[in-house]
């Protein structure tokens, strides 16, 4: 008789050896009949520890034997009933977590055929079936029990990479259900499925473990998949998480037993995910304040190294920060550091303005959350902040800047300032500015008087800094100061007395003045749908590059580039020759980078003929001003003749006759030595010679390349 310990290796062989050369049916089914006892399937009882050593040492080796005798001619030996009962219930019923590494590498290195096609198809019913679920649920166990790492680590690899090993092998024969789009979902319900199982496990005095779970969650979000798993999970958590403090812990243990490397896309996601704040805190607790990380995160990254989020994920974030007492703390931290950001004069001057917008509802969002107590023990510091600020933006030469400014100081300044006079700016009121100010509403004091300001953009002198002026009644008309006050019965005189003005030499004002820097001619052609002030960029474009050559070369390829594919927005007459001498300017003024770059686009592609002609036009153009000599100071004018002294014709008509014979005389003489004086010939450098190269060989390489122009 067998001793105890190799009767379940026994009959595995046995097994084994039977699948590998019987072709009787009968037979192949006793025997795995026999087998399937060890997974509790079969009416035939064998003893737990029989099973365990089963399911922990023969399983796998098992199942590979099943795969490696698949054949179509070996499964034909059993009915269609006996392959579900039989062969497919090993993969479905047994150890979720090694009939999965087997499906998966069985598919990984099984070449095209029918064996392929079994294993796909079993590989899809066992995650219709909630195989996933039962894996990770197995893990969890394991992990209670201290688990082997190595096992873990790989199930973990292979769950969240299945569906790039499915395309990578399948390619265009893949199933629907292992496309990233459909299977992350489907993942996300099984990870539902599985705290399930947690939680009525908790309720039942048992220990589990939920951090496989979390390495899972973070593992699939640090693949970019956040979306296609948080927009079924979340929803899922926010409904459970509402009446039942369990779920409220485990949904806290969950991410916060996400690893440091995966937490900031998980945070990220919930942060997006998340409806409103009161959702997002009780799903997240105050993981803020436990985990460093997300602390960073949330308060760092989110708010001060990114802008890329909507306004109101930046609601939800904040919000989730005043909503706790615990989290306040955090909350004035984030003020300070945003103010502080919002001040710094390097920040303001070579950030980006979304990144500048995104900080300003960033403030005023946080503006709307602090308590009275709050501000009083931070007044003094939120207004050294301000006016620094302040007085940065208002310094820019952006008018978006200067605007966001004022909106920020007007705002802090009403929350902040109580006994005084709050700041108030003049500024044009679009969407941009209602969003800001909305941000204000719900958590807006009474206003106190205020104060009156010019329009900063407005303002020639950017710097110009708020001063108290009493708020004018109305706008007169320069005629109207000198026009007597009238009497009670001045209505009844009739208009035909007045006098009317001489309008006769007026001229048209125009409603946008003309940009004064070259970024801002750049901004104005690529973006602006003013048309009056693109006509009037377009003016004035040559003579900013002329008289600008250095900040010219800082964004000559970018400006020659949109002179070059500029169209005509509206009609501006010689709209071509001014586009021409502009780009001519910038030719000019940094020859090398513009000539290559016209040089190179030549012989491009989706370029019309007008086009190239033009490229050409502009080379040429500018070679004849750079070839032309510019010696200052020497064309003065040279005669060979003597200064003298002309006497005035005296009015006396006596003299007529003399004035008459000297210019008979002057008509008839011929003089070799007199006449118009001469100009000196200019001489100089010639700039043309150094940089001639760059215009001629780049154009006369492709010369013959008749196929360029097909």
């Amino acid at each position: 008789m067998d001793p105890e310990p190799f009767k379940v290796q026994r009959a595995v062989q046995d097994a084994m050896a039977t699948l590998s050369s019987s072709r009787n049916g009968v037979q192949i089914s006793e025997m795995l009949g026999t087998i399937k006892c060890y997974l509790g399937g079969t009416e035939n009882q064998v003893s737990l520890k029989e099973r365990e050593e089963f399911t922990s040492v023969h399983f796998s080796a098992f199942l590979q034997g099943l795969v490696s005798n698949l054949s179509p001619e070996w499964i034909e030996l059993l009915t269609s009933d006996q392959q579900k009962e039989l062969w497919d219930s090993f993969f479905l019923e047994g150890p979720a977590d090694q009939a999965f590494l087997v499906l998966l590498d069985t598919i990984i290195s099984t070449g095209p055929g029918f064996r392929l096609k079994k294993v796909i198809s079993i590989l899809e019913q066992f995650l219709q079936t909630g195989g996933m679920s039962a894996l990770m649920w197995a893990v969890c166990h394991q992990q209670a029990q201290a688990g082997l790492p190595m096992l873990q680590e790989t199930l973990l690899n292979k769950v969240v990479c299945l569906p790039d090993h499915l395309c990578n092998k399948l390619q265009g024969n893949n199933q629907p259900i292992f496309f990233p789009q459909n299977y992350f979902p489907l993942l996300a319900t099984e990870i539902i499925q599985v705290l399930q199982r947690i939680s009525d496990s908790l309720r039942g005095g048992l220990d589990c473990s939920i951090s496989f779970v979390s390495q899972v969650l973070g593992k699939v979000c640090m693949h970019g998949r956040q979306k296609e798993i948080l927009n079924v999970l979340v929803p899922r958590l926010m409904d459970l998480t509402k009446v039942d403090c369990i779920w409220q812990r485990m949904c806290w243990r969950l991410v916060k037993c996400v690893p440091d490397r995966w937490m900031e896309t998980v945070v990220c996601g919930f942060v997006q995910t998340a409806p409103g704040a009161d959702v997002l805190s009780r799903l997240l607790g105050n993981l803020i304040v436990k985990n460093k990380k997300a602390q960073f995160v949330m308060t760092q990254k989110l708010l001060l190294l990114q802008y890329g989020y909507a306004t109101a994920v930046l609601q939800t974030l904040i919000g989730y920060l005043a909503l706790d007492n615990l989290r306040r703390s955090l909350l004035i931290k984030v003020l300070k550091e945003l103010l502080e950001t919002w001040g710094s004069s390097s920040a303001v001057k070579h950030s980006p303005v979304e990144q500048q917008l995104y900080i300003s509802k960033a403030i005023l969002i946080c503006l709307a959350h602090l308590k009275e107590p709050e501000i009083e023990n931070n007044r003094q510091e939120l207004l050294t902040s301000l006016m620094g600020g302040m007085k940065c933006h208002l310094d820019s030469n952006l008018p978006r800047v200067r605007r966001l400014g004022m909106i920020v100081a007007e705002s802090v300044s009403s929350r902040i300032t109580t006994d005084e006079p709050s700041l108030k700016f003049q500024y044009e009121d679009d969407d941009e500015t209602r969003e800001l100010k909305s941000l204000l509403i719900h958590a807006s004091p009474p206003q106190p008087p205020v104060i009156d300001l010019p329009n900063a953009c407005e303002n020639d002198n950017p710097s110009a800094m708020p001063k108290a002026v009493p708020k004018p009644s109305g706008n007169l008309p320069p005629a109207a100061a000198a026009v007597p006050e009238e009497g009670p019965d001045s209505e009844l005189d009739s208009d035909d007395d007045l006098i009317p003005y001489d309008m006769s030499e007026d001229k048209e004002l125009k409603k946008m003045k003309a940009p004064v820097y070259i970024r801002d001619c750049i901004e104005v052609l690529t973006g602006s749908e003013d048309m009056d002030k693109w006509e009037a960029t377009m003016k004035v474009l040559e003579s900013l590059v002329r008289r600008n050559p250095a900040a010219t070369k800082e964004v000559s390829l970018e400006l020659a580039k949109v002179l070059l594919h500029l169209e005509e927005k509206t009609y501006i007459e010689g709209f071509v020759e001014l586009c021409q001498r502009a780009l001519v300017a910038v030719t000019i003024t940094d020859p090398i980078p513009v000539t290559q770059y016209l040089t190179s686009q030549f012989y491009s592609l989706n370029y019309s003929l007008r086009q190239r002609m033009d490229i050409l036009d502009v080379l040429a153009l500018a070679a004849q001003e750079l070839a032309q000599p510019h010696a200052a100071g020497k064309n003065k004018p040279h005669s060979t003749q003597s200064p003298c002294i002309q006497s005035l014709p005296s009015s006396d008509g006596s003299q007529d006759w003399k004035r008459i014979v000297n210019e008979r005389i002057k008509s008839k003489t011929r003089r070799f030595a007199k006449g118009q004086s001469l100009l000196e010939p200019a001489c100089g450098p010639n700039k043309f010679s150094s940089v001639a190269g760059h215009f001629f060989f780049p154009l006369i390489q492709n010369f013959d390349s008749h196929h360029l122009w097909d």
